[in-house]
């Protein structure tokens, strides 16, 4: 079944963010009303004010990027703040969905939803079948909570509302602050400051022996913005590039995109998080949507943005 977003009134949540403004991005060329609500404007946290927004809006159809993210550290120091913001987040915005008769929602969760060792490459059906990560279990049990409530109103009301688990995100917009980012922004700026200052090495957390995929940011708003036209199932869908690096290989492709010709040390002290997550996108794949960038290209745009952006991204949060 397609889903046409012409002449619909589409709220993007989380519109500030990443992922949220590339979906606003790629929604520019679909003529379609982009609705927006800034956290000043509207706490997804609150639920008298999630109802209110949603019954004097109307939205025709939700892209629910909104949620609280981050690396390694930020998971690990703010655990309470992970799991309850985006489970606040996540069932106002669903349940004030439905019931302000939104005809169809897309869920953006987080491939981190799946067990530390589950199969590579992750099939969709790992999900459940093993113990998570335990640097970042506090955002992926919120995550799986969000995906299953699409499931259970799904099921029980018989709403369209579907779900995407991105892959590793990168690209314009991202945070670039080293105590909260993910890996390529925090080694972006890194590379970029051990560069300007004329540092002789950089020093990367962990043994840079984990696999991880990696998806632009860009790519990954074209695959939801194709789901939210195309896909009406229950199963969740992997959107994610298809391609793995270890975190050492990504390391030196970094560094040759910024020019850094110093060492690159290694602190086993630190923890290495998941030994792998490449996504089985086959699903994604069979609907016909392919990705625009290949790692390299893709780490040009992010680079080249954040050094056009370099004094505020630092800031982001």
């Amino acid at each position: 079944m397609s889903f046409e977003l012409r002449n619909k009134r589409v709220f993007v949540s989380g519109h500030r963010g990443m992922v949220g403004s590339a979906i606003a991005r790629q929604l520019a060329s679909e003529d379609c009303e982009i609705l927006t609500a800034s956290r000043s404007e509207l706490d997804l946290r609150e639920q008298s004010d999630v109802r209110t927004w949603f019954e004097r809006e109307k939205p025709d159809a939700v892209f629910l990027a909104a949620a609280k993210v981050g690396g390694i550290l930020a998971n690990d120091t703010y655990p309470a703040e992970f799991l309850y913001d985006n489970l606040a987040i996540e069932t106002n915005v669903i349940d004030a969905a439905f019931r302000s008769g939104v005809q169809k929602l897309l869920y953006l969760g987080s491939s981190c939803i799946y067990p530390k060792f589950a199969p590579q490459p992750i099939p969709e059906n790992a999900l459940l079948t093993g113990s998570l990560e335990p640097t970042n279990e506090w955002y992926a049990i919120a995550k799986i909570a969000g995906l299953k409530l699409c499931e259970a109103y799904r099921r029980q009301y018989g709403v369209d509302f579907i779900s995407a688990m991105p892959t590793n995100l990168y690209g314009p917009g991202d945070n670039y602050d080293l105590e909260k980012s993910h890996v390529i922004p925090a080694l972006l700026r890194k590379v970029h400051e051990a560069k300007k200052s004329g540092a002789d090495r950089i020093v990367v957390w962990g043994t840079g022996s984990p696999r991880r995929e990696f998806l632009h940011v860009d790519d990954a708003a074209s695959a939801v913005v194709h789901l939210m036209k195309t896909y009406s199932e229950a199963e969740h869908v992997n959107v994610g590039s298809g391609e793995d690096i270890p975190i050492i290989d990504l390391t030196h492709l970094i560094c040759e995109i910024v020019g850094f010709e110093g060492r690159i040390e290694t602190d086993t002290t630190k923890p290495d998080g998941t030994p792998g997550k490449l996504l089985d996108v086959s699903r994604l794949s069979a609907t016909g949507w392919r990705p625009r960038y290949d790692l390299r290209s893709g780490l040009r745009d992010a680079y080249d943005w954040f050094k056009a952006n370099e004094a505020t991204a630092r800031l982001s949060t």
